[in-house]
């Protein structure tokens, strides 16, 4: 249920979200290394990942959700609905 609703969120201000992601150098990549790798994000990675986001929930405020405690476990859904391809990667 909370995987639709922050679905629902993230594809409402996807355009927003990706104008301030050309701003951000390096944040789409960082994003999307478990998706494009299978690599997982270390810790360095997801403080640099809620760095990012603290800049974009100026824009967005429901952006705070990810910056939450446990809100870490909520970056491959971003990832997910910020994906630009159609299909996945093959691993």
């Amino acid at each position: 249920m909370l995987k639709r609703i922050l679905k629902k969120m993230l594809v409402r201000y996807k355009d927003l979200l990706y104008a301030e992601a050309d701003t951000m150098k390096g944040f789409m990549a960082l994003l999307m290394k478990p998706r494009n790798t299978g690599i997982p994000w270390t810790a360095e990675e997801i403080s640099a990942l809620k760095f990012y986001i603290r800049h974009l929930a100026h824009y967005v405020p429901f952006m705070i959700i990810f910056l939450l405690p446990f809100g870490s476990l909520l970056l491959p859904v971003m990832a997910e609905v910020l994906d630009r391809r159609r299909e996945r990667r093959p691993q």
